[in-house]
């Protein structure tokens, strides 16, 4: 029987030969294995890169992981038994290998009947000295290291090449609440990650809870590529998947959803003119004014806003607003085009007293403009309160005339209150015809109506933005965030691979800000101010979210809407429970503000230069070394590293079965070459339902 210090003895395989804070040199004993230690308890493989040791002090054990193996020449030998180093000899080969230390193992008792536990804790209390023996760790110390062993890691990723297969375990508290990043080449398993991670969260979660309970877990997929329907095709109705033109699960995000904002965006609205008109007609609809009013409507609207501007002229003590320039210039102005809007409306009201009504206000106003303007009708002088005073009655007098108007509620231009996407560019064209008499500002404006029409007009657009059936905001909510206690299921996937691509980006823009302010709006009205554990996927986020540049400081373009809106949600996210996950084969194109809140990092294979020193910027230097395998690391393996792990491990995926995995193979060219695979065509069924045909049978 060995005690535990012949134990200890037979773990040690060299000694420190110098130290550093961030590197760590070892001369290896003669008798320390060649290639397999047979002394940790399981045959293991020793030395190798990205192993693990061990180095004792006071404060437990230095852990270091192995950055680099070599053989130098010794100018004499090294022998283990009588030290004639007088003796002539060849220079001798001595095996050395660099460490980097990564943190510190510590033990503790639960109880003292209890073995003893090994815990590991980032950051090095204690560096060795020169002559400190260096071990290699045991089995039990190894799991420890990968945190195999520690309560809250319920979910698992894979096993630890490194570390005899140790299983490697995630906090789900860590790894979504402060948002992952999961990067590496085309091909490398981002996707198959990405699924199986939800999997086996869903997994963990069910083998928790007792007596049939399914968990109440809140997994949004937006997946442009339409890849991971197939994923979670065997889990039933706990994943539920939405298709623009799906007959079961349509995907719709009717327009009143959208706030002022992301109108603008996708319209491109010009800021001098066509925006205001877009957000005063958002506003219009929202408050539930339909475009085509009777036109005693319309006039009374007009008398009641011109007689508000003729009051605040009236109300004005200085007289800044209607003398001196601009003052003056923007009086006659308003007059003038008070006239010219009465004067349009004559012919659309029946001779008699109303149509007088109106025409007296337009003698009363143009007799007032004619008073003050000078330069053939270039400039105005100044006005006094005594040219607004006569007609301000005369508007209160030929509104009476008219039937009452009711004062409707007004809304704000970005409240989610439903309305006739349909009518908003007729809405635009009134309003430009009403409020002014330019044919110029007419022409500019019928711009962005066409642009509206024009997006109406695609049939794959229209049917997500103006739906057939009724949608309204609680139902939208129940199905894409999930219902109460998920009795719908914990998975929703938004398939976005047949939206127009060129409203792709504004699509997810939209969806990303209507997920944070519904957690938002959740924990601001629970009563202890709890919030709703929700996770967002993102697929090819570097499409989406992309590196901002200095021209897009003015710019509200789709493009720099959807990536504010995520560079949002990565701020704020978490304190309203709303977790990030973004995947992407181009980090060095990603949002570096979104990229700086991921504090967790999942990277399969880089093999792009810019790429790699982007992410070497991203981990502590005296791990960037680990990183150099990045460019060689086969599928399936990826190195886990950042707030989810206290030192950074490389993992070996667990492999998902074909029939789960998202539909991200490679093309098989060859086998469809050599007719091994079939792949018939049939382009007549593929254009009717491309051009929207495929209803007319």
């Amino acid at each position: 029987m060995t005690t535990p210090i012949e134990r200890l003895a037979g773990l040690v395989i060299g000694s420190v030969e110098s130290v550093a804070p961030d590197e760590i040199r070892v001369l290896i004993d003669l008798d320390a294995p060649h290639a397999t230690a047979l002394n940790t308890g399981v045959p293991s493989a020793f030395p190798r890169l990205n192993g693990y040791v061990l180095i004792p002090n006071e404060a437990g054990a230095t852990v270091g992981y192995i950055s680099w193996i070599g053989i130098e020449r010794s100018p004499y030998p090294k022998r283990s038994g009588l030290k004639d180093f007088g003796l002539i000899d060849l220079p001798f080969p001595l095996r050395k290998m660099t460490i980097s230390p990564l943190g510190t193992l510590t033990t503790r008792r639960p109880d003292k009947s209890a073995a003893p536990l090994f815990e590991l804790h980032r950051g090095v209390a204690a560096f060795p000295s020169v002559g400190d023996q260096v071990l290699i760790p045991s089995h039990e110390q190894v799991q420890a290291i990968v945190g195999a062993n520690e309560p809250d890691r319920r979910v698992q990723l894979g096993t630890s090449p490194m570390a005899g297969h140790a299983p490697v375990l995630v906090d789900p508290d860590k790894i979504f609440g402060r948002h992952l990043a999961v990067l590496g080449n085309t091909g490398s398993g981002k996707s198959c990650t990405v699924a199986g991670l939800l999997r086996w969260s869903l997994g963990a979660a069910d083998r928790q809870l007792k007596d049939g309970q399914l968990p109440n877990a809140r997994f949004i997929v937006l997946d442009p590529n339409g890849e991971y329907a197939r994923a979670f095709e065997d889990m039933g109705d706990r994943a539920r998947v939405y298709r623009p033109g799906d007959a079961e699960n349509p995907f719709v995000l009717p327009a009143w959803l959208w706030n002022s904002h992301e109108w603008s965006a996708v319209t491109n609205a010009q800021p001098g003119t066509q925006r205001p008109l877009l957000t005063q007609a958002l506003r219009n609809l929202r408050a539930g004014r339909v475009v085509r009013e009777p036109a005693h409507t319309k006039i009374v609207r007009q008398l009641r806003l011109y007689r508000t501007k003729l009051n605040a002229f009236r109300a004005d003590g200085s007289g800044a607003s209607f003398t001196g320039f601009p003052g003056n210039r923007n009086a006659g102005q308003t007059l003038q085009n008070l006239s010219t809007v009465l004067q349009s409306y004559i012919a659309l009201v029946p001779a008699g007293p109303q149509q007088q009504g109106l025409q007296t206000i337009i003698n009363e106003v143009d007799q007032a403009v004619a008073r003050r303007i000078w330069n053939n009708g270039n400039g105005f002088n100044d006005f006094a309160v005594t040219d607004f005073d006569p007609i301000v009655p005369l508007c209160d007098a030929a509104e009476q005339r008219f039937p009452a108007v009711s004062e409707e509620s007004t809304s704000g231009e970005d409240l989610p209150l439903p309305f006739d996407i349909t009518q908003l560019a007729d809405t635009i064209d009134d309003l430009s015809a009403d409020n002014t008499g330019n044919a110029n500002v007419a022409n500019f404006v019928s711009f962005l109506t066409l642009r509206i029409r024009s997006l109406l007009a695609d049939q794959n657009l229209r049917s997500v933005v103006a739906p057939e059936d009724e949608v309204d905001l609680e139902s939208w909510l129940d199905d894409y965030i999930g219902a109460d206690d998920a009795s719908n299921g914990q998975i929703a996937i938004i398939d976005l691979s047949l939206v127009p691509s060129s409203v792709t980006h504004i699509v997810i823009a939209v969806l990303g800000r209507l997920i944070f302010e519904a957690l938002q709006r959740y924990r601001g009205l629970h009563e202890d101010g709890k919030a709703l554990p929700t996770v967002l996927v993102l697929e090819e986020a570097h499409t989406f979210v992309r590196r901002g540049s200095r021209d897009d400081q003015d710019n509200m373009s789709a493009s720099v809407l959807c990536r504010e809106a995520f560079e949002r949600i990565a701020r704020e996210g978490r304190k309203f429970g709303l977790g990030l996950v973004l995947s992407s084969q181009r980090p060095s194109e990603l949002s570096p503000t979104i990229l700086a809140q991921c504090n967790t990092f999942l990277l399969h294979r880089i093999v792009n230069d810019s790429d790699q020193d982007l992410v070497r910027r991203l981990v502590p230097d005296n791990v960037g070394g680990l990183l150099r395998e990045l460019p060689s690391l086969p599928s399936r393996q990826a190195i886990l590293l950042g707030w989810a792990t206290p030192i950074p491990v490389l993992v070996e995926i667990s492999e998902l079965p074909a029939t789960q995995r998202p539909l991200s193979d490679d093309p098989d060219f060859w086998d469809v070459w050599s007719r091994k695979a079939a792949r018939s065509i049939d382009w007549e069924e593929m254009t009717s339902d491309w051009v929207g045909d495929g209803d007319d049978d």
